[in-house]
């Protein structure tokens, strides 16, 4: 019951997905031109093109928030990101791996623990 369940909700989650590729590709649209009016803006010397460039920058926000549903659809992808790995009884986490130190200090008190347990 619990695959059938995964599926159905990789199902429609997939559905979903690619019925928002549109908003997806001009979220992503909206996302660059975002980019290159801060990029360019922060780059500009005179006030002429400061004042272009973010006007560019905003109209590229204004797109985006027209592109909602691409919202939506990044949602439904991680869904299926979801659904695939609990498929594969893989565990989902976000946390960073640990860092082994070359520091020659901290692995002198790590033995010198194990030595004195």
């Amino acid at each position: 019951m619990k695959k059938f369940g995964l599926l159905v909700l990789g199902f429609i989650a997939g559905i979903v997905a690619v019925a928002n590729l549109g908003s997806l590709l001009g979220l992503a649209v909206s996302g660059l031109i975002v980019f290159a009016g801060a990029h360019f803006y922060l780059k500009s010397h005179s006030t002429f093109l400061k004042v272009f460039w973010a006007i560019v920058g905003i109209f590229g926000l204004f797109s985006a928030v027209a592109n909602v549903p691409g919202f939506i659809g990044i949602i439904a992808i991680i869904g299926v990101y979801y659904v695939v790995k609990r498929w594969k009884n893989e565990n989902i986490s976000f946390s960073s791996a640990k860092v082994v130190s070359d520091d020659p200090f901290v692995n002198f008190e790590k033995q010198w623990n194990e030595l004195y347990k």
